[in-house]
């Protein structure tokens, strides 16, 4: 990683760190309750989404606060599917980002709330964004709802775990996980180019971009479940393999994995390049995508 990224990284993560927890501490509810959302909301992570979109204000000229609500709100919605993702009707993981997980804390009906609470909360932290047009603030809130809901995340979910035990070729795969993964990652990009007020037409290309990084990060997830150490990456290893999940690995081997991460590390590249955009923190970041270890 190049100096400026690392401190752009560094200084975005931080940020993130530290109002994202306040948006939820400020809440009237049951002590339990917002006790159980800090428990998954402060355990960390890499914080992809909201650096993608501080780095899309970022190439523009954009001061990247413009877009912290959003970047917090993505990162509830995230923390949520998390906390669903991990219970015993799920996967029934005992570990997420090297803890227990949010339903071995504080118990199934707890997390199951604290998860829906956020979910929640990240379109009220969107209703109060004033530093943008009404009309742009409802652009916002829809296509956030279509990347979340059932059209993208919750639907991937749902596609992802009915393919279990199944034998997927590998474009039934990536349209799962273009859903599951790649549909917020592409909102944190679009959504940047909607505050900075871009035209539709480098909307519609960094959407593309995107959905490229959307791809990139799970093929490099199943490459790091088998290659990884659960000091790294935070959860057993092989839990893809032991939950019975189709993987770019299990499909194309893992030379083939990496191949077809090379290929959609080359198209990213080249969306940038069709916007202009070539040696700026967005290739940056899906540089950090490929390589990281974690």
């Amino acid at each position: 990683m190049s100096r400026t990224f690392e401190l752009f990284l560094h200084e975005t993560k931080q940020l993130i760190e530290r109002e994202l927890p306040e948006f939820i501490r400020t809440i009237n509810t049951e002590s339990r309750l917002k006790e159980a959302m800090l428990y998954s909301i402060e355990a960390g992570g890499k914080r992809v989404r909201p650096v993608l979109l501080m780095a899309v204000l970022d190439a523009y000229k954009f001061p990247i606060k413009d877009g912290l609500e959003v970047a917090c709100a993505l990162e509830m919605i995230h923390t949520y599917s998390l906390i669903h993702d991990d219970l015993p009707a799920m996967d029934d993981d005992d570990l997420r980002r090297g803890k227990p997980t949010n339903h071995k804390v504080f118990g199934e009906a707890t997390a199951i709330l604290a998860g829906d609470a956020l979910l929640t909360h990240s379109f009220y932290l969107l209703s109060q964004i004033t530093h943008v047009s009404a009309e742009t603030k409802l652009h916002l809130i829809s296509l956030f709802s279509e990347a979340a809901g059932a059209k993208g995340m919750v639907g991937g979910q749902l596609a992802d775990m009915l393919a279990e035990g199944k034998l997927l070729g590998v474009n039934e795969l990536a349209s799962i996980h273009n859903r599951k993964t790649g549909e917020l990652l592409a909102f944190a990009v679009e959504a940047g180019a909607v505050i900075a007020g871009t035209t539709p037409e480098d909307q519609r290309k960094l959407r593309a971009f995107g959905k490229e990084i959307g791809l990139l990060f799970q093929i490099k997830d199943d490459i790091l479940d088998l290659e990884g150490s659960v000091e790294a990456i935070g959860k057993p290893v092989g839990s893809d393999v032991h939950n019975d999940k189709s993987t770019y690995p299990g499909i194309l081997g893992l030379d083939g994995a990496k191949a077809m991460l090379a290929s959609h590390y080359d198209q990213a590249l080249q969306s940038l390049n069709e916007l202009g955009l070539r040696n700026t923190l967005l290739e940056d970041m899906a540089t950090y995508i490929v390589n990281r270890d974690r």
